[in-house]
């Protein structure tokens, strides 16, 4: 879900607490969703993205809004929250986390989001993109009930490391993460520093996202940057990572005019919530789910080298059938990978397409998403 859109404002451009540490690393900083963020260090995008396939990638997410959702009891927080989205909250269990979508009455995504019902108190922990997290917050503010009170967690970081070696490095510091599993969490100490951690993230990669307090973040990024097995990651290598493992990125492959079951996240819905609905937009995503949309995202291979980029034009016989929404090379892959939205008859994976690229027809087929196999801890 975690979000890559570069926003433009006439706001004055944050910095993360770890700004300091990218800039002696030598990276490429570039505004980004309102903050300076790395793109890329020294050593560059493919082998970044190598090496978190491999070994272990640092990424600093500390851009990411992250929020409590608080009330008199918490069936009635999670009640407040399921008239928002279509997930499954009210089941949510301790330590359990939950991705899902705020919707329009339309039913179109405002934002993608995570939701962890915390294993010490029970209290909801949400996690929203960044060029988002004002949009989010004023909206859950417009429509929550006054006894639920949305409280934006300013003063903590957020650090994820993802790949291969995550765990062992964790485990290092933290005992407790070697037995979380995927999209779980917990509360625990990283050596002598307190911190959220959850299993998750954001590259198709087993691997953490850190919570910690900002006047800490320091201190444990430059633990964790001491492993042999970790090296720094910027936003480059974090967004062919994710285009590998099939996953969304708001604003390019999700927005307000797509649909949680149009962007093959039926998955994320609720079963009960399929059929007593209760969140905006209802009536779209249940006519969706009956009937099928009319367009899906799909995976797309093109044939030979150039990548497609984004706002391609896809075309069968000559007729345009939709439009790339995310592309470029995948480092695993070898070869040029994109996502796109397509008339749902030209959804099958194998059709042959063509994506007009420079004025060019080139050969592309449907592929099966996603293009690197996830290798998330069950």
């Amino acid at each position: 879900m975690n979000d890559q859109s570069e926003s433009q404002s006439d706001q004055p451009i944050l910095r993360t607490p770890l700004y300091e540490r990218h800039v002696a690393l030598g990276a490429r900083m570039v505004p980004f969703a309102g903050y300076d963020m790395p793109v890329q260090y020294a050593d560059g995008i493919i082998a970044e993205h190598t090496w978190t396939r491999q070994k272990a990638g640092l990424f600093d997410v500390s851009h990411m809004g992250q929020a409590w959702l608080t009330g008199t009891d918490h069936a009635s927080v999670a009640a407040a929250l399921e008239t928002l989205v279509p997930g499954e909250i009210a089941a949510l269990k301790p330590g359990a986390i939950r991705y899902t979508q705020f919707l329009t009455d339309d039913g179109g995504i405002i934002d993608d989001l995570m939701v962890t019902r915390t294993a010490s108190d029970g209290r909801l922990y949400l996690v929203v993109n960044a060029s988002r997290k004002d949009v989010d917050y004023a909206h859950m503010r417009d429509r929550l009930p006054a006894a639920v009170t949305l409280e934006p967690i300013e003063d903590r970081a957020l650090i994820a490391l993802q790949g291969p070696a995550a765990e062992a490095v964790m485990a290092r510091h933290c005992p407790d993460a070697a037995a979380l599993s995927f999209m779980t969490a917990t509360e625990s100490r990283f050596d002598d520093i307190a911190i959220h951690i959850s299993r998750s993230g954001y590259t198709g990669e087993d691997g953490f996202e850190i919570s910690v307090a900002a006047d800490e973040a320091v201190a444990l990024w430059d633990r964790l940057a001491g492993a042999d097995e970790v090296a720094p990651v910027g936003l480059g290598a974090r967004d062919s990572l994710r285009l590998e493992a099939g996953l969304c990125l708001y604003g390019h492959d999700i927005d307000e005019t797509t649909s949680p079951v149009e962007a093959a996240l039926t998955w994320s819905i609720g079963k009960r919530r399929r059929t007593e609905g209760g969140f905006p937009g209802f009536d779209r995503v249940r006519s969706e789910l009956a009937g099928g949309p009319s367009r899906r995202r799909v995976g797309i291979r093109p044939d030979g080298r150039a990548p497609a980029r984004e706002g391609t034009e896809i075309v069968s016989d000559g007729v345009a059938v939709g439009t790339i929404t995310s592309g470029g090379f995948g480092p695993t892959v070898g070869g040029p990978v994109a996502m796109g939205y397509v008339e749902i008859d030209k959804a099958a994976e194998g059709t042959p397409l063509d994506l007009m690229v420079r004025g060019k027809a080139q050969p592309a087929r449907v592929a099966r998403l996603p293009f690197v196999t996830q290798r998330y801890k069950r």
